[in-house]
């Protein structure tokens, strides 16, 4: 199980860095360039692992419904939220709202997957949304409120993705759901923004952004490194792990982000924002530490 936390810890750094980069990105090109083109390098990377046989990709009808699911919250219901959402508040802002996904996936992971935490995880997982809403107190006394209702929609898909990605890694492996993400996001979001530049007789724009240094270099991080290595590592986590605990995880993104934010694009944090990355930390902490050892014991108990 340990390579399966440290998997969880490394798609927390890789997302945690996707608002920065998303953010430098914005600066240039539109929301929906940015995931038409991010989801463009995401499927052209996977089906580059796929002919070359580094991974193998089945195509069975009988994947169509646990697949529907799992590529409708995630990537298309969630992107279109995030990346909007993110187009209308701070970097760091939008990384302190993902970390309420943990709260919905417990009570969706509950009432769906029959999969409860304890008392103790309850606690710890309470203490990890204090912190984010610590340290959004402040900040929601300036901010914009479309874009907070905006990334509260993509959390809620997001918590749905992760019921739905646990559901069928009973029947798919982890590279195959990623793989069918990648493409459902190419295809449904480069359809859209070629017919937006289309409307607009932008269609030339399609290729002249991909000359821009400050969007190519974004881009290969965020579909190559984040799109496939990150989600990869998600559904991963999700095959073994109870979706209450892989969620958690989530919030150490936040804690990325907000050090990303500050550092490389000069956002200002304040001690509330400290203090709630403590308790972000504890919480996270708290919940793994409390899930291994509920694993523990019903293995004790069944020897």
């Amino acid at each position: 199980m340990l390579k399966v936390h440290l998997g969880s810890l490394m798609f927390a750094l890789i997302f945690g860095l996707t608002f920065m980069f998303s953010k430098v990105v914005l600066a240039e090109i539109t929301p929906m360039a940015l995931i038409a083109y991010r989801f463009l390098w995401a499927i052209l990377g996977m089906e580059t692992l796929r002919r070359f046989r580094i991974i193998t990709i089945r195509f069975d009808k009988r994947f169509i419904k646990p697949i529907f699911y799992v590529v409708l919250f995630q990537p298309i219901l969630y992107f279109l939220f995030e990346i909007y959402g993110l187009n209308l508040i701070a970097s760091a802002e939008a990384g302190m709202m993902i970390a309420l996904i943990p709260v919905f996936v417990a009570i969706f992971s509950a009432l769906i997957l029959n999969e409860r935490p304890t008392k103790a995880q309850v606690f710890f997982i309470g203490l990890s949304v204090s912190g984010i809403l610590l340290i959004q107190l402040a900040d929601l006394q300036g901010g914009n409120l479309l874009g907070f209702g905006l990334m509260l929609l993509a959390v809620m898909s997001a918590s749905a993705f992760n019921i739905a990605s646990r559901s069928a890694s009973k029947v798919l492996n982890p590279a195959e759901i990623t793989y069918f993400m990648m493409l459902t996001g190419a295809i449904t979001f480069n359809l859209f923004y070629l017919v937006q530049l289309t409307i607009e007789n932008r269609l030339a724009d399609y290729l002249l952004n991909l000359t821009l240094p400050t969007v190519v270099f974004p881009l290969l991080y965020l579909g190559l490194v984040a799109s496939i290595g990150g989600f990869f590592l998600v559904n991963f986590a999700l095959k073994h792990l109870p979706a209450h605990v892989s969620s958690i995880y989530a919030n150490l993104a936040t804690v990325v982000s907000l050090i990303a934010g500050a550092i490389v694009l000069g956002e200002v944090l304040g001690l509330n924002q400290y203090i709630g990355s403590v308790m972000i930390l504890i919480g996270v902490y708290g919940t793994v530490y409390y899930g291994r050892k509920k694993s523990n014991e019903v293995i004790n108990g069944r020897l």
